[in-house]
């Protein structure tokens, strides 16, 4: 088939488009890689853009042998993965039993479930209520006050409720039960949305730190973005400055930078591996039902 002059004009505006975009996106992490592999005067002089001056490994070294950092990379990313599965079985606890049409106050569970989306109590009563539940100051509340989306919920829910009914059916006259329903015929074909899923609620925690800055004050449960936070702000402060151990404006650049990358790469090293199920999960959930 061979396209219309106007047609392949389209592609290429789509094309310089996409290039625009990729450049936007890359650019200032080529750039922080550059910063995070050259050397304090060279960052202070401002002459590093998108390669490194004074080519080395010092700002790396430096965060390898200090434990705060390889520590709070490693809690942020066992947190990462408790979260993402607790994150996971809950939503599909939430969104499984709202597939069934003879659920009794379906309308009204459903209704309160997107009021909560619109709607919340605020800072400072969440914050009365963590006080109260004890949950201040303690690893708990790094997982358990949001483990759960509602949005992501609906994007569950509209996806299981497009899976053929028959399905269903067929399993309970075998005399499956609703959990044998759910583990052996749901599960099996939600891989993409759950995927998907999954790799929402990774990024979500990976890059969360609100949370810890208002609720943790035990630095050794800080998550790595918190700390990446505290450096970010520690050239404004001599305090904060002194605490994350920096002694001139330009090995903090370095160290800034090398923190950045090392909160950002594992991230990204995680995308490739749920990429084939990514656009087909956030399609199939959002156009079924």
């Amino acid at each position: 088939m061979v396209k219309s002059r106007s047609t392949r004009i389209g592609d290429w505006v789509i094309v310089f488009i996409c290039v625009i975009a990729i450049l936007v996106c890359l650019l200032p992490v080529l750039n922080i890689a550059a910063r995070s592999l050259s050397t304090a005067e060279a960052l202070i002089r401002n002459e590093v853009f998108l390669w490194p001056k004074g080519f080395n490994f010092s700002a790396y070294e430096t965060v390898l042998s200090d434990s705060k950092y390889t520590w709070s990379l490693a809690w942020t990313a066992i947190l990462t993965v408790i979260c993402t599965i607790w994150s996971l079985f809950m939503t599909i606890l939430c969104a499984y039993p709202l597939i069934y049409d003879n659920l009794k106050g379906k309308k009204f569970i459903i209704a309160l479930i997107l009021f909560t989306m619109y709607f919340n109590a605020g800072t400072i009563p969440t914050y009365l209520l963590l006080k109260e539940l004890h949950l201040l100051n303690n690893p708990l509340v790094l997982i358990i006050p949001n483990c759960i989306s509602v949005f992501y919920v609906i994007i569950l829910r509209s996806f299981l409720y497009g899976i053929p009914e028959s399905l269903r059916e067929s399993a309970e006259l075998d005399g499956a039960g609703p959990l044998r329903i759910l583990v052996n015929v749901y599960l099996p074909l939600s891989t993409p949305v759950l995927a998907t899923l999954a790799l929402f609620y990774a990024v979500g925690r990976w890059n969360g730190f609100t949370d810890a800055l208002l609720y943790m004050s035990d630095r050794k449960y800080y998550p790595i973005q918190l700390l990446l936070y505290n450096i970010l702000n520690s050239i404004n402060s001599i305090e904060v400055a002194t605490q994350e151990g920096f002694t001139t404006p330009g090995l903090s650049e370095t160290i800034k930078s090398a923190t950045v990358m090392f909160a950002t790469v594992p991230i990204l090293i995680v995308y490739p591996w749920l990429q084939r199920y990514f656009i087909s999960g956030v399609t199939l959930g959002a156009v079924k039902g």
